[in-house]
């Protein structure tokens, strides 16, 4: 009987242990086409950040203690939304080349894992960039659609999400309405301001990275496609390399590529002004070397406060602008490099 009942406190201990849930999640998968960086950094709103390696073969494993609840993953290009918790077992599969078109989920969790994709997968479809060249009776309408589509959505996975998690990303899209609304109104304003044909805003006498300085009037006769940037700017350094793309397909054509830089001083440590200034122009040249970029490489007189750049009333970089070889404004918010739109607009100029 002694045996007997030691067998048992045995078994139910081994059987406790078994059923104790886990401090931790384990993450894993398989990523297509794995990237230079190699890596996926997991982070929410709180602060929480954690790197997991991506072998050469695009495997990864790990574990994770978190907080339960909605976090980003990156793979240092792209990113998405992902539900962890403790205790759970998730996996996710995807290929670089169509992010979120192939990212699916597997193990606990998939359910509100594979609704976030879904979700992005709405966005994009209706808020693409066609959206900010529709006037207010368009924008209206494709927000009344994306409302409508999420409707359904958030029906189809009612049983399946929590409905907090569907009740706030409803709030989402109300709070994108009014965030992409503002910024339309002022593509509107933009246009109204500096309509097509309208002779454009002029710098003169920039400094021109290979020597001397440049003006606009040295350009007449051209197209001039141009990128207002900034070397700390992260969305105007990911447009260089399709910047690159676009000058190559057009280095013969009747058209001049112009990055003007507004570097300013900033993320540089000097005892004034000057001398910050100074070090970003520094900077500005270092970057232009090790990138190798093309095109007329200028840096603007007085950063932001260049008369350019106000007379642009540009708050925000990247910005690109079009201009025509008679000095007149085609754009004052031309299509980015990496948009299809740009090829189109040079096309139907016969550049």
């Amino acid at each position: 009987m002694k045996n007997l009942a030691l067998f048992a406190l045995t078994a139910t201990l081994i059987v406790s242990c078994k059923n104790e849930p886990k401090d931790y999640v384990t993450l894993s998968g398989k990523i297509t086409n794995v990237n230079e960086h190699k890596k996926i950094i997991i982070q929410n709103r709180e602060g929480y950040k954690k790197e997991i390696k991506v072998n050469d073969d695009g495997t990864f494993s790990d574990t994770l203690k978190v907080v339960e609840g909605s976090y980003f993953f990156s793979d240092g290009n792209e990113s998405g939304n992902i539900y962890l918790k403790n205790d759970n077992v998730t996996s996710f599969t995807l290929d670089t080349k169509e992010f979120d078109e192939t990212l699916k989920f597997e193990g606990d969790a998939a359910e509100t894992n594979n609704y976030f994709v879904a979700n992005t997968l709405l966005q994009e479809k209706y808020l693409n960039e066609d959206l900010f060249d529709k006037d207010v009776e368009g924008f209206d309408k494709v927000f009344d659609d994306l409302r409508s589509a999420y409707a359904d959505l958030k029906a189809a996975n009612a049983a399946m999400v929590d409905s907090t998690i569907l009740a706030d990303d409803e709030k989402t899209i109300d709070a994108m309405y009014n965030g992409y609304k503002k910024y339309h109104q002022g593509k509107i304003a933009m246009r109204k301001e500096f309509p097509k044909g309208s002779p454009s805003p002029i710098f003169e006498n920039y400094e021109n990275y290979k020597g001397g300085t440049t003006s606009l009037s040295d350009l007449k006769g051209k197209y001039v496609y141009v990128d207002v940037w900034a070397t700390w700017c992260g969305p105007c350094k990911r447009e260089i390399p399709s910047l690159k793309e676009v000058e190559a397909k057009y280095h013969d054509k009747n058209i001049e590529f112009v990055s003007i830089s507004v570097d300013n001083g900033r993320g540089y440590k000097a005892d004034d002004k000057e001398a910050a200034f100074a070090a970003s122009k520094e900077g500005w040249k270092k970057m232009v070397a090790e990138k190798e970029l093309g095109g007329i490489q200028l840096f603007s007189d007085k950063a932001w406060e260049s008369d350019f750049v106000k007379n642009y009333k540009i708050s925000g970089i990247p910005r690109f602008i079009l201009i025509d070889p008679d000095g007149n404004i085609v754009s004052p918010d031309a299509p980015r490099p990496s948009s299809p739109k740009l090829i189109e607009l040079f096309d139907s100029l016969s550049i």
